[in-house]
């Protein structure tokens, strides 16, 4: 889980799980999973679910439901009107937080009239939440400012004002919330810049005890950005100031030390590397192409220049990425190094012009997911996807839709199923539509419609309508989409969207989509467009309709959406601005964010829903199934094959209402399959045309050979166009032939350092007349020796060894020397999918 989330807020049917018999009680949890398998192969029938039991414990009335779950909805129905009068808290008043009965929800007003508001929590499974509120009034040549800070330890069901521990200064909200990594309990608040002819540096407030108590520090400089903390080591920190200097403290802020001017980006590395890009005549940005990449591991105490003419840089998995400018200075081209830049390589890409852009979608230990555009104004691109050394690669998809540098892709890495991603492509008659890959970009398909839904009027083809799903690309575009596509690694197979079934660049307004699978297929269940969440590891989905009226109901499904419930948390409506709940999805609590209408001036208001008073039953073994990953084609020997090798996990059951609990822990057992052509992506020079899973030569390579520089190093590589798609486990079964030999000849494998290739070339007649001078004396003092001294054995050996040692140091020598694979170093995983180049 990331704790360093930040919430800132201003003004169809699923199959059903049948009811059967008793089950006889099953062993411990530990224990179920191998007699679950035993089960699962022995029958071909699911296993059966236990008895349904959902007591009315709560206020519900008939939602968007499915036909099978009338018999709860009735048993809820019953007591409606008596729970319902129960559970409804009262309006509350200024600070003022009261508890229903049952306690399942609890509201709480703010004190305050600021103009926004900021939340961050604290640590993982701490239940402490930081709120910031700032209001900013301006008056002639000077503005009044306030902000407030406060601190809950329940999950946001009460809040004390800790403003007084940070002086009552005005936080800079753009620079956010600072929370350290892991549960070290660090946060950072950056106070706000001093009035002209004031002090010069700025002032921060520091707690290492999880916002219980702060210190304040005065900086010797402006920060520019958040403090960024080492990934693993808390206490040091990182930030540039606004005069583009690179500041360093090792002991939490303490104490500052600046290490190096004229700064334009820089990102923690490795260990204790840090890396960054300076500029040399007058700024970043005129500077753009001519930047040096260089690289402390010492905190400032050396310095080394890893690269020059460089236009920007990126982190992504253990791979070190820039983007350099030729020598010509019209193109640019994509370099990689897996050795924290000691040594680099061209990446097989296509080179880029002035109007282009490069960026990486995504990247992990394996391979990466990158991006370049199309000339010219298309809107559109190709993403490639890489070896396992993130240089060589291939198509993967074309006419990605990516409108230009700065906006938005509906790129989406499925976090709930592995090698899932989300795509749009931008089709010849421009309109768009969603594809997603199920094997990590080896293949791409239309998102299949949903069985529960029909073709908006928009469609052009209604015969092969599709679903669109709406992520960054849909907002940019102002659609009424206030969520991204949601899923999260400890919910399996769920995946939760906007989207709509027909064109998807028609303004309609979007629905609800839900995926049980990992986005195989999808069911239709919300209407209009919601803030969604998850908690208890994918126990509870809850909804809130996004609407510009107040509202005062939130919708709750307990079986992955296929029935939703109502619940009423307050008398009277707020108008809704956010829906927050801790990050992990492991939480049993969400808090609802916005404010009551009112002639004076709006107060915020949060109700904190606790579902844990709701589902009070734990989950037991009986409770959970058997499920397959990826099966599409159930008694096939590969069914759910995907990457080599398929997963099997116990899932809770639709029909059950329990709570899977904090602590619960998504168990799978793995199995590796045989390899098929499925196993292999379409090696460099080959794709996949649309629709078809055979790889073809691309028409613009056809007929030539298939040569790459690597290492400085020409070589030719003799393929029948496939190459074995990266982490795949597969074992066995199909291996297409594939061979690379070593051309021996050398060649220029990249742009980063040609003076020292050429200063290399240029010194060579000097080293060969040195070493000829040596060899000469040497030669002399051999035969003065072996004259007078001794036999001379030893001395011829030992002049051997010289002669060796001296063609290393010669031109080829030095060549031969950059031709050695590089260390293979794991690198600081960058905590963001997307790192755009430039």
């Amino acid at each position: 889980m990331d704790p360093q989330v930040s919430f800132c807020f201003s003004p169809g049917l699923l199959n059903p799980r049948s009811a059967p018999s008793p089950t006889p009680p099953l062993p411990p949890r530990s224990q179920l999973f191998p007699l679950l398998l035993h089960l699962y192969h022995a029958s071909s029938l699911p296993l059966r679910a236990p008895p349904p039991s959902m007591p009315c414990l709560y206020s519900c009335s008939l939602p968007v439901c499915s036909a099978h779950c009338g018999t709860a909805i009735q048993q809820c129905a019953g007591g409606a009107g008596r729970e319902e009068k129960e559970l409804i808290s009262g309006a509350g008043g200024p600070g003022h937080n009261s508890q229903t009965p049952r306690g399942l929800q609890t509201p709480y007003v703010f004190d305050d009239f600021s103009g926004t508001v900021s939340l961050s929590w604290v640590g993982d499974s701490t239940g402490v939440i930081l709120v910031l509120t700032t209001f900013k009034l301006p008056l002639l040549f000077v503005s009044f400012k306030q902000s407030k800070l406060y601190r809950s330890e329940d999950y946001g069901k009460t809040f004390i004002d800790i403003t007084k521990l940070i002086n009552h200064t005005f936080i800079r909200t753009e620079l956010g919330m600072a929370i350290g990594p892991e549960n070290s309990g660090k946060v950072i608040l950056t106070g706000d810049m001093p009035m002209p002819g004031g002090s010069h540096g700025g002032k921060i407030f520091r707690s290492s005890d999880y916002a219980k108590n702060f210190a304040q520090t005065d900086l010797p400089f402006q920060p520019q950005n958040q403090v960024m903390y080492h990934p693993q080591n808390s206490d040091n920190l990182l930030v540039l100031s606004t005069e583009n200097s690179l500041w360093v403290s090792r002991n939490f802020g303490e104490k500052w030390e600046e290490i190096h001017k004229a700064v334009c980006l820089a990102k923690w590395g490795p260990n204790t590397t840090i890396f960054f890009t300076t500029y040399l005549n007058d700024s970043c940005k005129t500077d753009l192409g001519f930047l040096e990449l260089k690289k402390t591991s010492d905190f400032g105490k050396s310095f080394k220049t890893i690269g020059n003419k460089i236009y920007s840089f990126g982190l992504g998995g253990r791979f070190l990425f820039t983007s350099v400018m030729s020598e010509k200075g019209n193109t640019r081209r994509i370099h990689v190094s897996t050795d924290q830049g000691e040594t680099w390589n061209m990446a097989q890409l296509p080179s880029v012009g002035q109007e282009q852009f490069f960026s990486i979608l995504a990247a992990n230990e394996d391979m990466v997911f990158m991006h370049v555009d199309d000339p010219g104004d298309t809107g559109c691109g190709t993403i490639y996807t890489s070896d396992d050394r993130g240089l060589i690669y291939s198509k993967s998809l074309e006419r990605h839709l990516y409108t230009g540098i700065g906006s938005e892709t509906d790129f989406t890495n499925v976090t709930s199923l592995r090698g899932v991603y989300i795509a749009s492509v931008l089709s010849e008659d421009r309109s768009i539509q969603s594809v997603i890959t199920f094997d990590q970009g080896g293949e791409w398909l239309p998102l299949r419609m949903p069985v529960n839904a029909k073709c908006n009027s928009t469609a052009k083809n209604k015969e092969e309508c599709s679903l669109y799903i709406y992520a960054l690309y849909g907002i940019s575009l102002n659609h009424n989409v206030p969520m991204l596509p949601l899923s999260e690694p400890n919910v399996v197979g769920i995946v939760i969207a906007h989207g709509s079934v027909g064109d998807a660049g028609a303004v309609v307004s979007p629905d609800v989509y839900i995926s049980d699978d990992g986005g195989y297929t999808w069911t239709w269940v919300l209407e209009g467009p919601h803030h969604y969440a998850i908690l208890d590891s994918g126990g509870i989905i809850v909804a809130i309709e996004h609407s510009l009226e107040p509202i005062n109901v939130i919708k709750f499904s307990m079986d992955e959406g296929q029935c939703w419930h109502k619940y009423t948390f307050s008398k009277e409506p707020i108008y809704f601005t956010g829906l927050a709940s801790e990050p992990g999805a492991r939480s049993m609590n969400v808090s609802l964010w916005g404010y009551r209408d009112s002639v004076l001036p709006r107060k915020w208001v949060s109700y904190t829903i606790d579902f844990s008073h709701l589902l009070s039953r734990n989950c037991e073994d009986d409770d959970y199934t058997v499920w397959l990953a990826h099966s599409s084609e159930p008694g096939s020997r590969t069914d759910g094959c995907v990457l080599g090798y398929k997963e099997q996990y116990l899932r809770l059951r639709k029909s059950s209402v329990c709570q899977n609990g904090r602590d619960y822990v998504t168990m799978k057992q793995p199995s590796v399959c045989p390899c098929t052509l499925e196993d292999y992506l379409c090696d460099f020079g080959y794709f996949r045309p649309e629709n078809q899973s055979v790889c073809v030569e691309q028409p613009e390579l056809k007929g030539h050979d298939l040569e790459f520089c690597l290492y400085g190093r020409q070589e030719l590589l003799t393929t029948s166009g496939y190459r074995k798609i990266p982490g795949d486990k597969c074992s066995g079964g199909k291996s297409p032939s594939r061979e690379v030999m070593d051309l021996k000849r050398k060649c220029t494998s990249n742009l980063l350092t040609p003076s020292q290739l050429s200063a290399a070339s240029s010194s060579a007649p000097i080293i060969l007349a040195v070493a000829g001078v040596m060899l000469l004396t040497i030669i002399a003092g051999v035969l003065i020796i072996k004259k007078y001294v001794c036999g001379g054995r030893f001395l011829v050996h030992r002049y051997s060894v010289l002669q060796q040692h001296a063609e290393a140091n010669g031109v080829e020598g030095a060549e031969a020397l950059d031709a050695a694979s590089p260390a293979n170093k794991r690198g600081y995983h960058d905590d963001s999918d997307e790192d755009l180049l430039e």
